[in-house]
């Protein structure tokens, strides 16, 4: 490397040195090796200063990877339709905000980091209604496991697909798995926000926990606590929704194949009109909180068993 390079990179101010100047001084020789530099100490230990792998410099990538337990997040949503009254981008919004929320409360010296969000998303049962932008489910799950197998080629040991879209949660469970079957060092773990966290269902009412699947309810006071500029007037109910056959459902236990355009004409799945802000706060302060026990559980364990490195 020339030397004039080399002071470059080697004399100034660096952010972490407290106004600290730091030279070097290089008698004889006019080279060094690369390599020398790549292994170097660039980054103090001490607590983590950014948990947003995109603002990461590469030296503190490679430290953060080779960390026991090194995981990375990946926020999932979607851009399709939400009825007349919410944005395209409902769910990749809710997933990087709670994303987010979590990761600023778990103690700083974890070694935790967030990826961009993927908004879009594998959409097709909303396919009809304009502004829904679908993958193809097999450039989906390619993507997860292109991205995943670069973490871990990179030293990562866990990866947690962080999705928001219902419409997908299948898929991601497929892509996880054949990325795991790829890549056996990293553990890929796949969730849902609505799944899990305590304290959501007790604030539904009945009605609305069983068919309140798509901008209703939950969705409208979540997007009025974060974004109330976001959320338009039109918050009727579209009628009754079509029920299941007896034994089978939407979602959940036996779930049917659905459309939204057959259960709905605005693309609502549910009932918005009692939506408020209130309940949108404790919502997000549930779900937040949720995913924080989880995720602290997660780093504090040895999971996947034999594989984390001491």
């Amino acid at each position: 490397m020339n030397l004039s390079i080399l002071r470059s990179h080697t004399v100034g101010t660096p952010p972490w040195s407290n106004g600290r100047v730091y030279s070097v001084s290089v008698a004889c020789q006019a080279t060094i090796h690369f390599s020398v530099l790549a292994s170097a100490p660039l980054i103090p230990p001490g607590p983590l200063r950014r948990r947003l792998f995109s603002e990461l410099s590469w030296p503190e990538v490679a430290q953060g990877a080779a960390r026991t337990g090194s995981t990375v997040v990946w926020p999932f949503g979607a851009i399709e339709q939400h009825g007349p009254h919410l944005p395209l981008s409902t769910d990749a919004l809710f997933a990087e905000r709670v994303c987010t929320a979590v990761l600023d409360r778990l103690p700083h010296d974890l070694p935790i980091w967030q990826l961009p969000t993927q908004s879009l998303g594998f959409s097709h049962e909303h396919r009809g209604f304009a502004g829904t932008l679908s993958l193809p489910p097999e450039l989906l799950l390619g993507l997860v496991v292109a991205v995943g197998s670069d973490l871990a080629a990179a030293g990562f040991q866990r990866l947690v697909l962080f999705n928001a879209h219902g419409g997908q949660i299948a898929l991601l469970e497929v892509a996880a798995r054949q990325l795991h079957a790829a890549r056996p060092d990293l553990a890929v773990l796949p969730c849902f926000l609505w799944r899990g966290p305590e304290g959501i269902a007790q604030r539904i009412p009945e009605p609305e926990r069983q068919r309140g699947l798509h901008a209703g309810l939950a969705e409208t006071s979540l997007m009025l606590h974060l974004a109330e500029d976001l959320v338009g007037p039109e918050r009727q109910a579209d009628g009754p929704l079509r029920e299941a056959p007896e034994g089978w459902s939407l979602e959940g236990q036996a779930p049917c194949a659905w459309l939204t355009r057959e259960l709905s004409s605005s693309g609502v799945i549910g009932d918005p009109a009692g939506a408020t802000a209130e309940l949108g706060q404790a919502l997000f302060e549930a779900l937040v909180e949720g995913w924080r026990c989880r995720l602290q559980s997660l780093l504090n364990s040895d999971w996947p068993p034999g594989t984390l490195r001491g």
